[in-house]
C-alpha cells in the first residue's frame, strides 16, 4: 500500500521545485553546476528526481538561487529529508526498477499495453515464478523469489479496499497463447485474469491478431497518472539494462494518443472476456 511518505515521489516533487527556482533565476543547469563545482549531470539528475538529494544540496542550491524566504527553504529541506526515507520495496534489497515501483505506489491510475505477457499486476504467483525464471535464466531461486514477492506486493494496490489503483490493460493476443509454465498454469492464469477484469476499477481489453498493425507494435509501455495535479504523468518503458521515463508533456501526449487508438482497436470488455474464456476452454481440452 502507499506509504505516507513516498521517497520517489518526494524526490520528483522536490526536483520540479528546484528546476522552477533555477528557471526563475534565469540560470542554466550548466551555470549552476559551475557555481557549485559539480557536474551538470548531477544537477539534471537532482531535478528529474532520479537521484537522492541531501539537505546540503538543497541548502547550496537555495543559496545559488538567492531564496531568502526561510519558510520555502525549510519546506524544501524537509522534502529532502523525506526523500531519503525508504519505501516498502527497500525491504527486499536491490530492486532494478525501484524508481518505477515508487511511482506506481503513488499513482492514481495506470494504463499499460503488454504485447507478450499478462501484465505484472494481473499475474498469479505461479505464472510470475515461471515467467521470471524463463526471462532470467541465470538468476538463482532466491532472486526469483524476491522478484515474485515484490510483484505480489505491488498487486496490493489493485486489491485495496479504500483507494485502489485504476488499472486499464490492453493485452495482445500473443500473451494469451504464450504457454508460460504449462497449459494448466495458463488456464489458471487466464481464469484469474477474467476474475480481476470484473473489478470495477480494472479494465482489460484484448488486441486480437486480426487487427494487424497497430500503434503498440513497437512494444510495451505504461502511462502513470497521479492524484496530485502538480505531479505530471509519466510514460514508462522497461528495458533490459535500463528503463526509460518520459515526462515531457509532448511525449506523454503522443503515447496517450497511441493508447486511445489501442483501446479503440481492441475488443471491448465483454468481447474480451468471451475471447479469453474460449482460450481457457482450449487449455482444458488440449
Amino acid at each position: 500500500m502507499a506509504s505516507n511518505v513516498n521517497p520517489t515521489v518526494r524526490r520528483r516533487r522536490l526536483g520540479l521545485e528546484l528546476r522552477r527556482l533555477r528557471e526563475l533565476k534565469g540560470m542554466t543547469a550548466e551555470e549552476v553546476a559551475e557555481r557549485l563545482l559539480v557536474s551538470q549531470s548531477k544537477i539534471s539528475r537532482l531535478e528529474n528526481g532520479r537521484r537522492s538529494i541531501s539537505q546540503r544540496d538543497v541548502r547550496d542550491l537555495c543559496g545559488v538561487y538567492e531564496v531568502d524566504d526561510h519558510r520555502i527553504v525549510d519546506s524544501l529541506m524537509q522534502m529532502a529529508k523525506d526523500s531519503r526515507q525508504q519505501g516498502w520495496w527497500h525491504a527486499f534489497g536491490d530492486i532494478p526498477y525501484s524508481v518505477y515501483i515508487g511511482l506506481e505506489t503513488d499513482a492514481a491510475s495506470l494504463r499499460v499495453y503488454e504485447p507478450q505477457v499478462v501484465p505484472g499486476l494481473l499475474q498469479t504467483r505461479q505464472y510470475a515464478e515461471a515467467l521470471i525464471a524463463g526471462a532470467l535464466p541465470e538468476s538463482g531461486t532466491p532472486d526469483i523469489e524476491k522478484r515474485v514477492s515484490v510483484r505480489l506486493r505491488r498487486q496490493d494496490r489493485v486489491k485495496a479496499d479504500g483507494q485502489p489503483l485504476r488499472l486499464w490493460a490492453v493485452i495482445d493476443e500473443a500473451a494469451l497463447h504464450r504457454v508460460v509454465g504449462g497449459k494448466n498454469l495458463m488456464r489458471e492464469q487466464l481464469e484469474y485474469l477474467i476474475e480481476l477484469s470484473q473489478l470495477p476499477h480494472v479494465t482489460v481489453q484484448v488486441l486480437p491478431f486480426d487487427m494487424g498493425a497497430h500503434p503498440g507494435i513497437n512494444g510495451q509501455y505504461a502511462i502513470l497518472e497521479f492524484p496530485d495535479a502538480t505531479d505530471s504523468s509519466v510514460v514508462y518503458i522497461e528495458g533490459v539494462t535500463s528503463d526509460l521515463y518520459l515526462e515531457k508533456a509532448n511525449d506523454v501526449h503522443k503515447y496517450s494518443v497511441m493508447y486511445e487508438h489501442l483501446r479503440a482497436q481492441a475488443l471491448n470488455v465483454d468481447q474480451t472476456r468471451a475471447f479469453i474464456e474460449n482460450i481457457v476452454k482450449r487449455y482444458m481440452t488440449s
